[in-house]
């Protein structure tokens, strides 16, 4: 598995869900870019850590960070590994006496949690060809397809199918079986 090394890009606030942020990532040696759609909290999480600030009490990765650093875990890595529907999925990598401990975990959270440890993030070549952002040439980007949800995809079939644009429909037919194809393969 090949893998990239992604950074912080940017994040924003996302319209829908109103509660949501787009994170965004960048490869390290290149500029494609992985969206990732995360909740408020996390969010706040890897705001805080970006921009240096200081809280008075420690949040929650703050306090996962405190306690794995008493038992001696140190966090190696964490690999974006799958995507499915529009869900992201990490594995933490920790070393602790010498032994390499693998976690799953919600890639929010690994993003938080890499920052305050200082520990690179990385995805694999495949999930960065298929779910990257892809620059229109008028400064707006393509959104990759597994950030629509089903329930999105289903709405947007009927909207085709009652315009009469049966090639558009054709195709997000062929995603939605090809998604329940894949739900029944796990």
């Amino acid at each position: 598995m090949n893998e990239i090394e992604l950074k912080i890009h940017d994040m924003s606030s996302t319209i829908h869900p109103a509660d949501a942020y787009a994170l965004v990532l960048e490869e390290v040696n290149g500029n494609r870019k992985l969206p990732i759609i995360i909740g408020h909290l996390e969010a706040q999480a890897i705001k805080v850590m970006m921009l240096g600030y200081k809280v008075p009490r420690p949040l929650t990765h703050d306090l996962f960070l405190t306690l794995s650093n008493h038992l001696d875990l140190i966090l190696q890595k964490v690999l974006i590994y799958k995507v499915k529907d529009g869900v992201y999925y990490s594995y933490l990598y920790f070393m602790s006496g010498g032994e390499v401990i693998k976690i799953d975990s919600r890639t929010s959270d690994a993003v938080a949690l890499a920052l305050r440890y200082k520990a690179p993030i990385y995805t694999t070549s495949d999930i960065m060809a298929s779910e990257c952002m892809r620059e229109m040439g008028n400064g707006s980007f393509t959104v990759p397809v597994n950030m629509i949800t089903m329930p999105m995809l289903k709405e947007a079939l009927q909207k085709a199918v009652d315009e009469e644009n049966y090639e558009q429909a054709s195709r997000l037919r062929d995603e939605i079986r090809r998604r329940e194809q894949e739900d029944t393969e796990e």
